[in-house]
Formats: structure tokens, sequence, C-alpha cells
């Protein structure tokens, strides 16, 4: 069991559930990349020997299975946590303060860009546009939208996901 409190799938599980996947996607042309999708499901993120077992599933050399999992933005090679924090740093935002704000959530979750929190319970990343341009500026925690802030208001967000 996780911190969380929720039940998580036993390794064996997660193999199972990758040989199911493997099974299938098997002899079909583009398996690539929505077996890499479901791997990162049934993981959280995409682990170096399961990049490795895709690569030899797919009889494809170990780099490309690397050149497309670090290509795209929707992969992910480390864990991640289980709230998603977003900082917009688009062009109202960072006219609004968006950088003070990044700043703060820095020191809030003591991590940068692209890093995870130890306990996995945070993943800080920077976006150049959430689509909230008058709520400037925004920060997003998973699906959850937080407008027209200042510094200050980062610390109560910061609480509400455990």
């Amino acid at each position: 069991m996780s911190d969380c409190g929720c039940a998580q799938p036993s390794e064996d599980a997660k193999e199972k559930d990758l040989d199911v996947l493997f099974e299938k996607w098997k002899g079909m042309n583009g398996a690539l990349i929505p077996i890499l999708q479901g791997a990162q499901e049934i993981y959280g993120y995409l682990p170096k020997e399961i990049l490795l077992k895709i690569g030899r599933q797919l009889k494809l050399p170990a780099s490309r299975i690397f050149g497309v999992a670090t290509f795209y933005a929707q992969f992910h090679l480390n864990p991640r946590g289980r709230n998603i924090a977003r900082v917009c740093l688009g062009t109202a935002c960072h006219v609004r303060g968006g950088a003070k704000i990044f700043e703060q959530m820095k020191k809030e979750l003591a991590v940068d860009a692209g890093e995870t929190t130890p306990d996995l319970r945070y993943t800080l990343e920077t976006v150049a546009c959430l689509g909230c341009c008058g709520l400037s500026p925004v920060v997003m925690v998973n699906d959850d939208t937080y407008g027209s802030l200042t510094p200050d208001k980062l610390a109560g967000i910061v609480e509400k996901y455990q």
C-alpha cells in the first residue's frame, strides 16, 4: 500500500497487464506509441527496464524506444507525483507576476520545474499557457485551476492536496 491509502497493483499484476498489452498489439504496425502509452498507464511512468523490454518485444533498438519516449511530452521516464502542479508562464501570466508565483511554488514544494517531491506528492511543471488569461497569473493542480494568484495564496493551495 502507498501512503495515499489506496491499494497499488503488485509487480506481478503489472507484468501480467504488460503481457496483455503486448498480446493486444502483437504483429501490428505502429504499435510502439500505444504500447508506451499503455505501459505508462500500468507503471505510472516508463522505467528503463520496461523500455528495454518493449524494445525486445517489438524487436526495435533501445535507441529507437528511448528516442520516441523522450520526444513526446506525454511520456515520463521518472516517477511522477500524485498531484501535478502546473504554473503558467505565458505572456498574460508573466506580465501579472507568473514568475513570482513560480518562484514561490518552487519554495513551497522544494523542487524545480520538472521535478517530483521525494514523497511523490507533487510534480512541478511549467506551461506556456493554460488558456485562462483573464485569471492570470494561474496555477493548475490536477484538474483544479487557481487564478488571480499572489505568492502568499499558494500555501493554502498546496496544503489541499495530500
